[in-house]
């Protein structure tokens, strides 16, 4: 039988860290996989070779040259966790808002600005939380609550995304699906240590999951990490990720290994098809 073979889109210091990565890899290579590291940042990359040479490409961190690849490869039919048009609108939080908003997911009120004075009018009704509308990670995160703190504000060529604060009541709800399985974790924003970035587990109740649930419904996708605020006894969505790093998640790795394993097997057998088509 066919080994399977996943290409992990991903910087080569995650395969050396102490998260997940690493424990992801050992446990495909334990079960029979053959697993490569896609890492085009070592010297110059000839794109001519950029080809579909594996069962499924898990893409791990999004940076601008592994998303170029992952659209390149996506443009050659290769199966990627998670497809190439959802992680490029998933990254970018005025698409992603929309989306949700259209799916009926409870989001703050959301605007956007060409420059932040514009945003001024919307301070009478509270404060707002600025974000890099291609940001991750929660960096560039601020809350505005004046017009002098607007003001203060850099403007910059990149649009201005903006949502009406909500304060929130306790942690965050992070929510992860892996799969058709949700775990929640509590986790601390902005985390400041380790502790706070593992987070604290939690069962999460049926309308969270109801919420959760249809974020991946609205992106097609079954891999992914939902942030939700409470406030005042509401949950509003604030964050949505397809590559999430499930900290927090007992026995992530062993997840995350089945999970790339059924869609590797999945697309095998896609592409099995597709060949058997042709040949027919």
């Amino acid at each position: 039988m066919k080994r399977l073979r996943i290409g992990f889109l991903v910087p080569s210091r995650y395969v050396h860290s102490t998260g997940h990565v690493p424990a992801v890899m050992r446990a495909l290579s334990d079960a029979g996989v053959v697993v490569d590291v896609i890492h085009p940042t070592q010297g110059a990359l000839d794109l001519s070779q950029v080809r579909v040479e594996h069962d499924l490409y898990f893409l791990k961190k999004a940076s601008r040259l592994s998303l170029s690849i992952a659209g390149a490869l996506h443009a050659q039919g290769a199966a990627i966790v998670n497809p190439y048009p959802v992680t490029i609108a998933l990254h970018d939080k005025i698409v992603t808002a929309r989306i949700l908003q259209a799916a009926g997911v409870p989001v703050p009120a959301t605007y956007v600005a060409a420059h932040p004075d514009r945003l001024a009018p919307l301070l009478a009704q509270g404060p707002l939380v600025l974000k890099p509308y291609h940001g991750s990670d929660g960096i560039g995160v601020r809350v505005v609550k004046s017009v002098a703190e607007l003001a203060a504000v850099p403007a910059r060529r990149d649009p201005m995304f903006a949502q009406r604060y909500h304060a929130p009541q306790g942690r965050d709800r992070k929510i992860y699906a892996i799969g058709g399985r949700l775990f929640g974790v509590k986790k601390v924003f902005p985390a400041r240590t380790e502790q706070d970035r593992h987070g604290e587990p939690f069962t999460p109740r049926p309308e969270l999951c109801d919420i959760a649930r249809r974020c991946g419904q609205a992106f097609g996708i079954d891999f992914y990490s939902v942030d939700i605020i409470e406030s005042e006894g509401k949950p509003y969505v604030v964050d949505m990720s397809c590559i999430p790093g499930c900290g927090g998640v007992p026995d992530a790795p062993q997840h995350l290994a089945s999970y790339l394993i059924a869609a590797a097997e999945r697309a095998a057998r896609g592409l099995e098809r597709q060949v058997a088509g042709a040949r027919a």
